[in-house]
């Protein structure tokens, strides 16, 4: 077993059938990702890497109510201009085009609600498994920007063309069922207390040899490679960037925080 935890901001470990898992352990602010989260997500991409015994990378949040609220706003609302936007938002795309093309099987465990960029990190996984109670949203265009960390180009790959627009130009919060139609959630799972049951429902997806899930997962990363991924991804950060700018963006989310302190 091992912890790498900023100030257990995150729990990271590789259980005993070779999975690693990654928590989000942010309850109190729904799981929100700030830069040590993201510097925590680049490490454990960057150690699962390198392990070949791992047959998955797994993801979830703690607790039964989030799974992953995006951007923590009240870290990411002081950015104003395109740059700092830049700045931020290519970051986490980086790391999540490294979680995208890990060579081996991803699973998003959706334990609560994920919206935002949770979505976008939910997309960058092969598989997503949904509890039932969970809610997901791309939410992103109600607050006068794109996904920002290049989800809309990870969605587009993982949902039919006319499903996929709808969850991002709909910017609306569908439930783990009505996700499941839409073909982003695979499978509804019971809330789960203990792991091997996690395990059970992720047995399904892949046999033990973590050899053969490499070589599978290569041939999909190959297909990204050439359909130039990365760029479209880094595109999509730049219009966000751009519309992060504008008036529009940040009175949104000034008028968001306001409700909240409510």
């Amino acid at each position: 077993m091992m912890h790498n935890n900023h100030s257990q901001k995150i729990i990271t470990y590789k259980d005993e059938n070779n999975l690693f898992w990654f928590k989000i352990n942010r309850p109190d602010k729904r799981n929100a990702v700030d830069y040590d989260v993201m510097n925590e997500l680049k490490k454990a991409i960057a150690n699962a890497k390198n392990d070949t015994s791992i047959r998955a990378f797994v993801i979830t949040g703690t607790g039964d109510h989030s799974f992953c609220s995006g951007g923590d706003l009240s870290v990411f609302h002081a950015l104003h201009t395109k740059e700092e936007a830049f700045s931020m938002l290519s970051k986490m795309a980086n790391i999540l085009y490294s979680l995208m093309t890990i060579p081996m099987p991803t699973f998003a465990l959706i334990n609560g609600t994920a919206v935002g960029g949770g979505c976008e990190i939910a997309a960058a996984c092969d598989f997503r498994l949904a509890v039932p109670h969970a809610k997901v949203g791309f939410i992103q265009g109600k607050l006068g920007i794109t996904t920002g960390w290049g989800g809309a180009s990870m969605l587009f790959e993982k949902a039919t063309g006319p499903n996929a627009l709808k969850m991002l130009s709909s910017s609306a919060i569908y439930t783990a069922e009505e996700a499941k139609e839409l073909g982003f959630i695979q499978k509804i799972i019971q809330k789960h207390e203990d792991e091997a049951s996690s395990n059970s429902d992720i047995d399904q997806y892949i046999i033990s040899s973590a050899n053969v899930l490499r070589s599978y997962k290569k041939a999909l990363i190959a297909k990204w490679d050439h359909t130039n991924l990365k760029d479209r991804m880094l595109a999509e950060v730049t219009q966000c960037s751009i519309l992060w700018e504008q008036d529009e963006h940040h009175d949104a989310v000034a008028d968001f925080l306001k409700r909240k302190k409510k």
